[in-house]
């Protein structure tokens, strides 16, 4: 069974509303999903995943801190090759989904699912939805072969 694991970071709780959702859609498309804070998380954590989804929101134009660190843990892992996705909320720009992304993908060489997916914290809640299909399209990158 193709496997995920979905890592995230909120500040006022819509990035994590958005990561339940996203499971949710993995769930649906058939793929066996762990979701984790960033805090909670280590490099073994990575082993056996087909895919890689970080959340983080946007604060003052950039990811928060605990993302940023995390990055260098993450970098520890052999991520290459291995589908990659991001998402977070935002309250004026989203500049963070834009930032993992290009990490991810130029850095750690994933197979990025381009674009991330990026809601106004005002939309989170009505944005269910479009996060389900985000996780069904991820689902569907790795059942296609993407990423092995």
């Amino acid at each position: 069974m193709a496997k995920a694991i979905v890592i995230y970071e909120t500040t006022y709780g819509s990035t994590e509303t958005m990561a339940k959702a996203i499971v949710a859609g993995l769930k649906e498309a058939g793929v066996d999903v762990e979701l984790k804070k960033v805090l909670s998380t280590e490099v073994e954590d990575f082993k056996d995943m087909d895919a890689v989804v970080l959340g983080c929101p946007t604060y003052h134009h950039d990811m928060i801190g605990t993302m940023k660190t995390f990055l260098f843990k993450m970098k520890k892992a052999d991520l290459k090759g291995k589908v990659g996705a991001v998402f977070g909320s935002y309250g004026w720009s989203g500049e963070s989904v834009e930032m993992l992304s290009d990490t991810m993908k130029h850095i750690f060489g994933m197979e990025m699912i381009e674009p991330g997916l990026k809601l106004k914290g005002t939309e989170v809640l009505t944005g269910e939805k479009e996060c389900k299909e985000f996780g069904k399209k991820i689902a569907m990158s790795i059942k296609e072969g993407r990423g092995k």
